[in-house]
């Protein structure tokens, strides 16, 4: 079995320096996405944090900030749980907004797939499980996620997993329900969301079926290089390859489960991610 990968973030110019940030000293950039940078830094008793930083040029943009903020306040309601990143503190220093998480030494699961990392390999079946389990503890808490996708899954040296980035999650709506703006990753949304139609957490069972079938065959499920490809394949259906074609050790309970999550449309998925997580355990013998 091998992995792939998608498009590497771009890194926006002129990220700020290792140095003295408040209370706690920047010590090493982790990583720079499109909203902020990601610091491995410690505080004055030498403890090691991830502190996420919004970008300087965002300062000024109102949707960046409340997005971050947003997500800041929904991971310190939802964090306490093996599978979702520990949150410390939010707020602003200088300025600058700011978030304290716990540090997880090891890698995001797009890079670690791009790596052919044998940490996936050796572990796949219990990443996918308890990439599940966090997502469902997403949805149990009331939330949907809305930007799930192998990057915003953290994985340590010894394969435990962590899912992170909430700044586009929302709370859970009592019915569908259409949305102003509709940001995310492509090749992850579901149809309704191409269609700006009206969606529910079904969009995060969508997204999570998407990445199981990429880290099972090394292939999407849905190829374009644009959103209208994405969407046209999606209601297409008929280039749609059976993840067995792709893998043929893959259980056949498993390759059902991943299938139904893909369903184009949002009745015929699982309504959340509890129930896949009981049934990738069965489909895994877990």
């Amino acid at each position: 079995m091998f992995f792939g990968i998608g498009k590497k973030s771009a890194t926006p110019a002129g990220p700020p320096q290792p140095g003295p940030f408040g209370p706690y000293h920047l010590r090493e950039l982790i990583n720079s996405g499109g909203m902020a940078d990601i610091w491995l830094a410690t505080d004055r008793d030498n403890r090691s944090f991830a502190l996420r930083r919004l970008h300087d040029d965002l300062r000024m943009d109102f949707t960046a900030r409340k997005r971050f903020v947003q997500g800041c306040e929904i991971l310190a309601k939802i964090h306490d749980h093996d599978c979702v990143i520990g949150y410390h503190a939010h707020g602003k220093i200088d300025g600058a907004l700011y978030l304290l998480m716990e540090y997880v030494e090891g890698s995001n699961l797009k890079l670690m797939y791009a790596d052919h990392d044998p940490v996936l390999l050796e572990n796949v079946g219990n990443i996918l499980i308890d990439m599940a389990t966090g997502l469902a503890h997403v949805h149990e808490s009331g939330f949907m996620h809305l930007d799930f996708k192998p990057e915003n899954v953290l994985v340590t040296r010894n394969a435990s997993v962590r899912v992170a980035d909430f700044d586009l999650s929302q709370p859970i709506p009592k019915a569908p329900r259409k949305q102003s703006k509709y940001p995310g990753t492509p090749a992850y949304m579901a149809p309704e969301q191409l269609q700006r139609g009206a969606i529910d957490q079904r969009v995060d069972v969508w997204a999570f079926g998407v990445s199981a079938y990429e880290l099972l065959t090394n292939h999407k499920p849905f190829p374009g290089e644009s959103p209208a490809e994405i969407l046209a394949a999606q209601l297409r259906r008929s280039t749609f390859i059976p993840p067995v074609e792709h893998n043929p050790d893959l259980p056949e309970a498993l390759e059902d489960l991943v299938v139904s999550c893909l369903a184009k449309e949002p009745g015929d998925r699982p309504e959340t991610m509890t129930p896949v997580v009981e049934a990738l355990k069965a489909a895994l013998y877990v």
